[in-house]
């Protein structure tokens, strides 16, 4: 009985001492587990700072893009619109080398005037309508002066006479005829203004 006694000590001491293993082991499983858990939430927030960062710099290289894409419309549109003006203040010198010869033709055609069936006038008409056609197509137009307002804009006001026939500041002669084009002065027009 003495030794059942004792087996069953050594007995309850052995599972004693399995318990306390248990429990040791259950607690370092547990640290273990706790220890590979915090590793896995640290790795977890570092990617998630990570994906953040890479987010951060994805927005800030889009807005970069986005940036440059309207810095290059806004070129392409500046671009378009000086090449514009300078086709335009090309075709305006081109005109204005050209209106000499308008004013001498129709000088010719008023010097001619009161001769009939004479061929040399007939050929200047005809030079001076092709010229016109000419310069219509470019979209040059006169100005429009005698009996209008005066306007310094569009008017050279070379004389001033002082009328009670006609109104304030209206051109009353023409010396030498003005042309636009496109909205754009080519010559002014030397006048005479009354009052």
């Amino acid at each position: 009985m003495k030794k059942d006694k004792n087996s069953k000590a050594a007995n309850d001491e052995v599972n004693m001492v399995e318990e306390n293993d248990t429990a040791v082991n259950t607690e370092v499983g547990a640290e273990g587990n706790g220890e590979e858990t915090n590793a896995a939430n640290k790795e977890i927030e570092e990617l998630k700072n990570k994906l953040e960062e890479k987010t951060r710099q994805c927005e800030e290289y889009m807005n970069m893009v986005q940036r440059t894409a309207a810095e290059f419309d806004n070129y392409k549109k500046r671009t378009i619109k000086e090449k514009e003006a300078l086709s335009l203040d090309a075709a305006i010198d081109t005109v204005n080398a050209f209106l000499p010869v308008v004013d001498n033709l129709e000088r010719a055609l008023k010097a001619v005037q009161e001769v009939d069936d004479n061929p040399m006038k007939e050929g200047v008409e005809l030079v001076m309508k092709q010229l016109k056609d000419c310069l219509e197509k470019m979209g040059v137009e006169p100005i429009a002066a005698v009996n209008n307002p005066f306007d310094p804009e569009l008017h050279n006001a070379v004389m001033h006479v002082d009328d009670d026939a006609f109104g304030d500041s209206v051109v009353i002669e023409e010396f030498q005829k003005g042309y636009t084009m496109k909205g754009k002065v080519v010559r002014h027009s030397v006048v005479k203004v009354a009052n």
